[in-house]
């Protein structure tokens, strides 16, 4: 696993956690945390990392893309993408989309994603975002209240289009 400079780190029951950007090392760890999930179980492929390293490279060249992994006791135990959005709407304000947000089955309701989500969330305000999104699959019941707890609303109805 790679070692960046920490955006984040704090002390937790569990051993300091940190956040910092993903790093084309840590690819195996991320897919495995999104291969992990209830969904991803039956869309990804943790064996075929040839689609992921090209997505990688795209989003790790792009500066209004930001992939973080949480790192606790030096292992790889959380991720999600962070991206800065221009847009016309709202006077042209900014925004900043949440994706792929992922804490390890084993650390689930023990704040690594609260600690990630109130990082994301001023990383975005320091951005000069006005507005933070995201969306959650309409069967994540606790999800959707963990992001009600940071003070998300459901404001809007989410359509997708898989091609």
């Amino acid at each position: 696993m790679g070692t960046g400079a920490a955006f984040f780190t704090v002390p937790t029951s569990s051993g300091v956690f940190s956040l910092r950007r993903a790093n084309q090392a840590d690819l195996p760890h991320v897919v495995r945390l999104l291969a992990e999930d209830q969904l991803g179980a039956s869309r990804e492929t943790p064996d075929d990392l040839a689609p992921y390293q090209a997505a990688f490279k795209a989003i790790d060249n792009d500066p209004a893309h930001l992939l973080i992994v949480g790192v606790l006791r030096g292992d790889i135990v959380a991720t999600f993408q962070l991206t800065f959005l221009p847009s016309l709407s709202r006077r042209g304000a900014w925004r900043a989309q949440i994706e792929a947000v992922r804490v390890s089955s084993a650390l689930r309701s023990q704040g690594i994603g609260q600690l990630m989500m109130q990082w994301a969330i001023e990383c975005s305000r320091q951005r000069g975002c006005s507005l933070v999104q995201l969306t959650t699959d309409k069967s994540r019941g606790a999800a959707h209240q963990f992001y009600k707890r940071l003070g998300f609303t459901a404001t809007h109805e989410g359509m997708k289009l898989t091609l």
